[in-house]
């Protein structure tokens, strides 16, 4: 199908989009001035143990190994506190912190912001570092993490990927910086089946569904008609298929039904 011209200006602006993802300076605090009503904010400073709790739990589905989800006072990006995820290769070792999104509205837009620090690229094999069970899709994941070494959506159900992993789709989307924080947001409209994606605050052109099917971007997403996602929960840490241990750490973690920004 032929794009749209606004999307046609996007792809052949790719190279300033992607620009646009640089690593920005951390700010002394991304939280917002105050918490969405109708969402919720966390900074993890409020933690007393080394297990996250509260709102947070460590639960993993079908098997569990050698990853580890824990609170950590030596890596903060605001604050003195942060989740660090060690990460470790195969399925089974996964680890997250993750919480539940039931006090959130139904339906229209959700966003979800927070920053996340890891300490080697992205391999070229699959891996998740966030993750939501969509209750549309059978709870099964939307998963967002990285394939062939850069950013990507994946929906567990078909292995849908966004962007499609071609040469071209690869190049609109973008690493994920390391040794450093990064800002990274999302907004799912969970009405009309949309997705936008942020990093630093830089729309990037690869990992937007805007419900017109384009090449290389999102044509193999939306094959499946009527996608309505409706997430459950938010789970932040590292998920292998493959190759590729990690460490990460997140803090600042802001949800809610409009846009927050780093």
């Amino acid at each position: 199908m032929t794009s749209t011209p606004h999307r046609a200006l996007a792809v052949a602006a790719v190279a300033v989009a992607v620009a646009l993802t640089a690593p920005a300076a951390p700010r002394a605090s991304a939280q917002p001035a105050a918490c969405a009503a109708n969402g919720f904010c966390e900074d993890f400073e409020s933690q007393t143990g080394t297990t996250p709790g509260g709102r947070w739990t460590t639960a993993v589905a079908n098997c569990s190994g050698t990853g580890t989800a824990t609170v950590d006072t030596t890596t903060a990006h605001g604050g003195t506190k942060s989740v660090r995820i060690t990460g470790k290769a195969g399925y089974c070792n996964h680890a997250f912190a993750g919480t539940s999104l039931s006090g959130l509205p139904s339906g229209g837009d959700l966003y979800a912001r927070f920053w996340v620090r890891h300490t080697t690229a992205l391999p070229a094999q699959h891996v998740t570092f966030a993750a939501l069970r969509d209750a549309n899709d059978n709870g099964k994941d939307l998963r967002m993490g990285g394939q062939n070494k850069a950013l990507q959506w994946n929906r567990e159900s078909d292995d849908a990927t966004l962007p499609a992993q071609s040469p071209a789709g690869v190049a609109l989307s973008t690493p994920l910086p390391v040794n450093t924080w990064t800002c990274l947001e999302f907004r799912l409209d969970r009405t009309a089946g949309r997705l936008d994606t942020w990093v630093n605050d830089g729309l990037v052109t690869g990992l937007v569904v805007d419900g017109t099917p384009t090449q290389d971007v999102d044509q193999q997403w939306l094959n499946r008609g009527g996608w309505r996602p409706a997430p459950a929960d938010l789970r932040l840490g590292w998920e292998s298929y493959g190759e590729g241990d990690d460490t990460l750490w997140y803090d600042d973690v802001a949800v809610g039904t409009s846009r927050i920004g780093c």
